[in-house]
């Protein structure tokens, strides 16, 4: 597949971090499921967690979200330590979006149902309830399915769905949680356009976890790979191809993603 984005945030003159973990472990009795990781991710930057399933990436999400909590460590938003800070806090003061790889919308209510039920909970200002929604079904492509039930819409219609129902907060950061799993070539390439454009066009800071390596590494600026708890590597898309432990843990020595 051809790389998506026409350019890369490789560095940032004045880096304003937005998330950050500082020494996270995570355990479930005796099975390690993180040990000791730190990373941190800036405003504006698309960023990328590779790694096999079950190495922990949803969960990373999960702690991000307040979903979870850490053992040790701590997790920060714009400088402020939120590790014990509830989950309704950091979608509501602090933006984050959420787009799981399953789910995320009711099945039996139409798209434009959807969009209501969400917009009427994250929007204070009723009047533009109906502009907002018009907005980002004109954006998706999606007018023609306002009166669809959910449950009938293909994978990729459903996906754009989850995602616009996240943008209606208007989220500073956006996860997505496994987008491109069990989509078909051209679905994958749309989400990965609608990805580059949340970033060129509303500065949104995303951060993508998933396992098919070429799909995520076309769209993001920054990534890392987990493996056997920890993260291995980090870098640029072409630093971590030619990374040593990354080929040795995850690629391989044949792997090429343009």
């Amino acid at each position: 597949m051809s790389i998506i984005k026409n350019f890369r945030i490789k560095s940032f003159k004045k880096p304003s971090t937005i998330l950050s973990f500082e020494n996270i472990s995570l355990s479930y009795g005796n099975r390690v499921i993180l040990d000791n990781i730190s990373f941190q991710i800036n405003e504006g930057q698309i960023y990328g967690m590779l790694g096999p399933n079950g190495v922990g990436k949803s969960t990373i999400f999960n702690l991000i979200t307040g979903l979870i909590k850490t053992n040790t460590g701590k997790i920060k938003l714009n400088n402020t330590d939120v590790t014990n800070y509830p989950v309704y806090i950091r979608a509501k003061e602090f933006k984050i979006g959420y787009v799981p790889q399953y789910g995320g919308y009711f099945h039996d209510l139409t798209l434009e149902q959807n969009l209501k039920a969400i917009a009427e909970i994250v929007i204070t200002e009723k009047n533009s309830i109906q502009n907002k929604i018009n907005y980002l079904t004109s954006k998706f492509e999606l007018d023609n399915l306002k009166n669809v039930k959910a449950k009938n819409l293909s994978g990729g219609q459903k996906k754009k769905l989850v995602i616009a129902l996240s943008l209606l907060s208007d989220p500073k950061v956006l996860l997505l949680d496994e987008c491109f799993a069990a989509l078909d070539v051209l679905t994958i390439k749309m989400l990965q356009e609608i990805i580059v454009n949340l970033q060129r066009e509303r500065n949104i800071t995303i951060c993508i976890c998933d396992h098919q390596a070429r799909d995520l590494l076309a769209c993001v600026d920054y990534a890392m790979i987990l493996s056997n708890c920890k993260i291995i590597a980090k870098g640029t898309p072409s630093q971590l191809v030619n990374n040593i432990e990354a080929k040795t843990a995850y690629f391989g020595d044949s792997f090429r993603y343009n």
